[in-house]
């Protein structure tokens, strides 16, 4: 049986911090909310390298604020996922570089910006996530894609060179599109990232929808991975709201009971597996993490 490590996708998240429901009140600092959640989890979810990139001072913080067995997961940055990307969100020696057409742009996209630079927005994310690997904290590295991206021979090779410029890190993929997982494309899907030692992520989110990705439990590596997004069906594809209301969902007992027995037989193939809250609304994530914990004891 592998190991089961359960935590949330934040742990600096405002409504989690406003509810006055988690954190003591002495936990007021950056620094003393990472260590009061290390004392409380053995793993996090780092959700802020999907919106710029990190660095490898804050990385190193973060190594000297935690336990020597806490981990970290970490979000690819989202132009890496072909996410549009806004240009503030690339550094400024790198805009600077950039085309005056592309200069010009509010968002970019990956097949935008020249060979070179790209090259170099990889070197400086593996660079800054050296801290945490050195110091056996990093888990694995997040590439989440967009409901846009179907699969097809063309995304398999995005995924695999995604792959080919993290050597020394663990990658896991996560699909927000249903057709990677139907029925017709499922098996191909899984031996596709079973062939290439990627780790599928399992998701927990709202059926229905035509982008709905289904709750399989499935593992392709040597660590599972299981993100439960809520079922917050009203807000799920609402446009103009906010992340945390997407995601504002507290599970019920019963509805967590219905992966016990998934994310056993999961932890029975493989080495480590990473439970993760991402219904990142006020305590719910926290709560909801004690509770799968208390069950899966």
């Amino acid at each position: 049986m592998g190991e089961i490590l359960i935590g949330t996708c934040s742990w600096t998240d405002p409504t989690l911090i406003q509810s006055g429901r988690f954190y003591p009140d002495s936990a007021r600092s950056a620094e003393a909310r990472l260590q009061y959640y290390a004392s409380q989890f053995r793993i996090v979810e780092v959700d802020s390298t999907f919106y710029s990139l990190p660095s490898q001072r804050t990385s190193g913080l973060w190594v000297e604020r935690t336990a020597e067995r806490f981990l970290f997961d970490v979000k690819s940055f989202r132009l890496f996922t072909l996410h549009p990307t806004p240009l503030t969100a690339l550094p400024k020696d790198i805009r600077e570089e950039l085309a005056p057409e592309l200069k010009q742009k509010a968002n970019i996209f990956y097949k935008d910006v020249p060979l070179e630079l790209v090259d170099e927005l990889w070197h400086r994310f593996e660079r800054a996530l050296l801290p945490l690997d050195s110091a056996m904290k990093l888990g694995v590295v997040l590439f989440q894609f967009p409901p846009w991206f179907f699969p097809g021979s063309e995304q398999r090779e995005h995924i695999l060179s995604c792959n080919e410029r993290l050597p020394q890190y663990r990658i896991a993929v996560e699909f927000r599109n249903s057709a990677w997982l139907s029925e017709k494309n499922r098996e191909r899907t899984l031996d596709f990232l079973k062939g290439n030692d990627l780790a599928f992520v399992c998701v927990d989110e709202p059926q229905g929808f035509k982008s709905s990705v289904p709750p399989l439990a499935e593992a392709t590596s040597d660590i599972g991975l299981v993100r439960f997004h809520g079922r917050n069906r009203d807000m799920w594809e609402r446009k103009g709201i906010s992340t945390a209301e997407r995601f504002n969902y507290l599970y019920t007992e019963q509805e967590l009971a219905e992966w016990v027995p998934k994310m056993k037989e999961l932890a029975a193939k493989t080495q480590e597996l990473h439970v993760l809250f991402n219904n990142c609304y006020g305590d719910k994530a926290v709560t909801n993490a004690r509770q799968i914990a208390f069950m899966l004891d």
